[in-house]
């Protein structure tokens, strides 16, 4: 449902980017290899001049970071693949690839410490709702949630370990139109065969659960765009009369933290957009929520293998969606539990 969210009527879901500072994700494993002798740290930012970022060490990555932004596509394709790292995607997104790698190199080298990935997180549980929906849908028409899928993805092994899905009986329109049925591909009979959407959010809280998110292991929510939580989920418990579940009240939105990561505007944040960049394909079928789920997946994989420290960016409170910014204390979403009744 990714083109098709963007047409949402949604007041409050237009929030403006986290004022998030990325630190450019740039490293030398030798930065003497990388920049020549004499050339200027242009690259070090204003905050970088005091405090943690005076260290010697950050000299030496602005060092590698003003190397790489001379170095031409082919020459940062050869460099990638002498480093055994992907090649694939856009000049920006293997320039960044470049300075990840040289920054964690350095880094790792610098602190006496290191470890497949730099996360905040075990694991993130990538959401994306399918939900009824017209052609044209107007500013007061109630979405249902039509499909509930989860894809888990392992920060250390960096891979897609588990997945979950279930359709949804929609009650206050359970007739699907047929363009919802079209971009979906989501059938009258399997939503009819359904469960209601309190039956399914118990299996999938008891699903996170055997899984010790939120107890054994820190976990977060991830979705692509604000949509999923602030528009479907929100809705859909008022009209099943539950409360909004404590677990999914914060959220990593990938179209902010892959703006930010990789500089590009809001217009190139599409999940078609975000893959061609990174020079992936979809895989599956587009809209439904499953395979959506397995690409944003796919996505957020590359990003962390790129050096983006994926975190939380927004929530809901009271109802209202808002952006946490990046000062807040990194946190893992609580354990699941069931919503109360809101009777």
């Amino acid at each position: 449902m990714d083109e098709h969210k963007e047409n949402i009527h949604v007041k409050d879901v237009n929030v403006k980017m986290a004022n998030t500072r990325e630190d450019e994700k740039a490293d030398a494993k030798s930065c003497s290899r990388l920049c020549p002798s004499g050339e200027s740290a242009s690259q070090v930012s204003p905050s970088q001049s005091s405090g943690d970022f005076s260290h010697p060490v950050y000299k030496e990555i602005a060092l590698a970071n003003g190397h790489i932004n001379r170095m031409s596509k082919e020459e940062l394709r050869i460099k990638l693949a002498e480093l055994k790292l992907d090649t694939r995607g856009v000049k920006d997104v293997m320039k960044k690839r470049l300075k990840s790698h040289y920054k964690k190199q350095k880094l790792m080298q610098s602190a006496a410490e290191g470890g497949p990935t730099d996360t905040y997180y075990d694991y993130i549980c990538v959401v994306d709702f399918e939900a009824t929906c017209e052609e044209d849908n107007p500013s007061d028409f109630l979405h249902e949630i039509i499909e509930f899928p989860m894809v888990l993805v392992n920060t250390h092994t960096l891979e897609i370990v588990d997945s979950f899905q279930e359709y949804v009986k929609p009650e206050l329109n359970p007739q699907l139109s047929e363009f919802c049925v079209k971009l979906t591909g989501i059938t009258q009979s399997m939503v009819d065969e359904a469960d209601p959407f309190p039956a399914v959010l118990q299996r999938a809280v008891a699903w996170l659960q055997e899984r010790e998110l939120g107890t054994k292991y820190k976990y977060a929510i991830l979705t692509d765009g604000a949509w999923d939580m602030s528009k479907f989920l929100n809705i859909q418990c008022r009209l099943s009369r539950i409360r909004y579940p404590h677990f999914a009240k914060k959220w990593i939105n990938i179209r902010k933290s892959y703006g930010n990561f990789y500089k590009v505007p809001r217009t190139q944040t599409k999940l078609s957009t975000m893959l061609e960049k990174l020079g992936l394909k979809y895989e599956g079928r587009p809209h439904s929520g499953l395979d959506d789920s397995r690409n944003i997946a796919r996505i957020a994989l590359r990003m962390l293998q790129d050096g983006c420290q994926l975190r939380v960016n927004e929530r809901m409170h009271a109802g209202q969606l808002l952006s946490v910014p990046s000062s807040a204390p990194v946190e893992g979403a609580p354990p699941p539990h069931n919503p109360h009744s809101r009777e």
